[in-house]
């Protein structure tokens, strides 16, 4: 009981240190916009191990955080090699062949309307596909290594990506494309020099969510068939023999992964895209 009581007073005392950090203009400063997330995650692991304690909740239903990172360090080499069979072989591999042949697609949709009509509404219907039906068969087709993986990344970031660039190209005003021709300018120096640039905040947004889709299919694909190696894989079978503190430090690897990335993308975005309004604050 004391444990409980013990969390419950971490808490209110994490909320109100965090009220207090986001009043009075203090939201504003750099290190409270770093320090109010990190307070707020330490918050939950604290209660979370306390909560687990006090309420002696056995290891196979939820281990505590302690526990996880007692695991997680005892097999980097394991967890190390998972990593490099789902992330940087079939997700990122697959994310990015996914993502060239999306923009590629995208400018030849944008210069032939036949084609932009008729792919489209099959690009929506294929986006809607569940991957619980196409990771099978994908698998069954490519193998049960790496390839079939990011066979199935391409497949759920292709169309997202196409979607987002397409509207991208299309955001450029009358009066910008007629400045272009003005200038002499054909399709492609204003594809090039107009509307490419003008696109890449679509684009971008678009490349944030492949990149977690990509970590998504790449992990859940591993549950159809995979080598004995791979995070997915790991989760499915730490999970068949109730070894929840394996599942979730495969889950961390997953998560620190994605965040990775989708970091990198961030901090490119700021460097390409530093003229757009949503970069300015």
């Amino acid at each position: 009981m004391t444990y409980v009581l013990l969390a419950v007073v971490v808490w209110f005392g994490a909320w109100t240190l965090n009220g207090w950090l986001t009043g009075g203009g203090r939201h504003r400063l750099r290190a409270v916009r770093i320090a109010v997330p990190l307070i707020f995650g330490a918050t939950v692991l604290l209660v979370w191990e306390l909560l687990v304690r006090g309420l002696n909740v056995p290891p196979a239903i939820l281990p505590a955080p302690s526990r996880i990172g007692q695991t997680f360090a005892g097999n980097t080499g394991l967890l190390w090699g998972d990593f490099v069979q789902t992330i940087l072989k079939g997700a990122l591999s697959g994310l990015f062949i996914g993502v060239i042949a999306a923009v590629v697609t995208a400018i030849l949709v944008d210069r032939f309307d036949s084609l932009r009509r008729g792919l489209l509404p099959v690009a929506s219907f294929m986006a809607a596909l569940p991957i619980v039906g196409t990771a099978p068969i994908l698998v069954m087709w490519f193998g049960f290594g790496w390839q079939s993986k990011a066979a199935v990344v391409v497949l759920m970031v292709f169309f997202p990506m196409l979607v987002n660039t397409v509207a991208g190209l299309q955001d450029t005003t009358v009066m910008q494309r007629d400045l272009m021709r003005t200038y002499g300018a054909g399709y492609w120096p204003t594809l090039l020099k107009l509307r490419l640039p003008a696109a890449m905040p679509f684009m971008f947004n678009g490349l944030k969510v492949a990149s977690s889709l990509a970590m998504i299919g790449a992990i859940v694909a591993e549950f159809f068939g995979s080598p004995t190696q791979g995070i997915g894989f790991r989760i499915s079978a730490s999970n068949g023999q109730l070894a929840l503190d394996m599942v979730w430090a495969a889950i961390l690897v997953g998560a620190l992964a994605g965040s990775a990335v989708y970091g990198i993308i961030t901090v490119i975005e700021r460097g390409v895209t530093f003229w757009h309004p949503s970069q300015r604050h």
